[in-house]
């Protein structure tokens, strides 16, 4: 049974970027997926990047967190466990870490954060019932975990080598001469199953295991979660995209997409690679003041100049 054709974005708070309107653009132009939607928990305003998702065929759907959690529960047993967890998460984030987990375990298809630009078709993706990418990271949590001074000393080591990559003019390059040095590591960022997968039943019971009393740490429903569950126990039938695919740019480095770039259409062809059909530009990490400059007029002013514009103007090009 393949993977649903269906790409859901989930969006919690009633404004709209145009980053983030881009992520959903490139995706309902590059995806070659049927249907692309938006769950969202809050009325959204109205605006041009509502209104430019409308005309291409993007689907608006308002999400009831309880709504959606409830047969979830009741399909896994978990009581209102969901339910719980949800209300007393604080961070955004973590609220939708749940939601994605939550809508593909019930409809299948692909999830995609909107800090993304999908760059070629996703159908080559939907033959494994479950996938998710990995990135190159310098911090897993075992190591926060290790007394080791040795494995301390190399993670240091790596983590000032990126910090001065991500500073350099064009370091983005260099780093692809030293990327085997650093961890491979999954991130739920972009992920794909058929309803009801084992990977997410795993996710969902671990969430509703967390005691009422603890609050979980920044990634502790995301990116750790899953390594942890599959470190514990091989997960059949996953697939594991290797860090080309989704994350050509890991984080820090991926302040390159929005650095300044001598000849940035050209630059972005040696960024991605024939495996890539999504690039994840981190909003969370780095890159996050410049997502409130990103417009059309910022796009074509850049395109010359920055990885991130060029990449826009590329697959949209009536942006440029």
């Amino acid at each position: 049974m393949p993977v649903p054709g269906i790409l859901h974005f989930c969006w919690i708070g009633p404004e709209l970027a145009w980053a983030h309107g881009f992520a959903l653009l490139s995706a309902a132009a590059q995806s070659g997926l049927r249907e692309v939607v938006l769950h969202h928990t809050d009325d959204l305003a109205d605006g041009p990047v509502p209104r430019a998702l409308a005309r291409v065929g993007v689907r608006f759907r308002r999400l009831s967190p309880p709504a959606l959690l409830a047969p979830v529960q009741a399909a896994l047993k978990l009581d209102d466990a969901l339910t719980r967890l949800y209300v007393r998460l604080q961070s955004p984030v973590q609220r939708a870490d749940l939601l994605r987990a939550a809508i593909l375990y019930a409809e299948g298809g692909v999830y995609m954060d909107v800090d993304t630009l999908t760059t070629a078709p996703l159908a080559p993706l939907l033959n494994a019932s479950q996938f998710i990418g990995a990135e190159r990271i310098v911090w897993p949590h075992w190591v926060y975990q290790s007394r080791s001074p040795l494995v301390w000393s190399k993670h240091l080591g790596l983590d000032v080598l990126r910090k001065t990559l991500r500073r350099t003019p064009g370091g983005w390059r260099a780093f692809r001469a030293v990327e085997g040095w650093y961890v491979s590591a999954v991130n739920n960022a972009v992920m794909g199953a058929v309803p009801g997968a084992p990977l997410f039943v795993a996710v969902l019971r671990a969430m509703a295991a967390l005691p009422d009393h603890e609050t979980p740490s920044p990634y502790a429903l995301g990116p750790d979660l899953y390594q942890t569950l599959l470190d514990a126990a091989p997960m059949p039938g996953l697939v594991i995209h290797q860090p080309a695919c989704f994350y050509p740019l890991p984080p820090e480095i991926s302040e390159h997409w929005f650095r300044p770039c001598r000849n940035a259409p050209a630059a972005v062809g040696r960024v991605l690679s024939p495996q890539t059909r999504v690039a994840h530009w981190y909003g969370s990490v780095r890159t996050k003041p410049y997502v409130a400059r990103i417009s059309p007029d910022y796009v074509r002013a850049h395109r010359q100049t920055q990885l991130y514009s060029a990449l826009v103007c590329a697959l949209l090009p009536e942006m440029g």
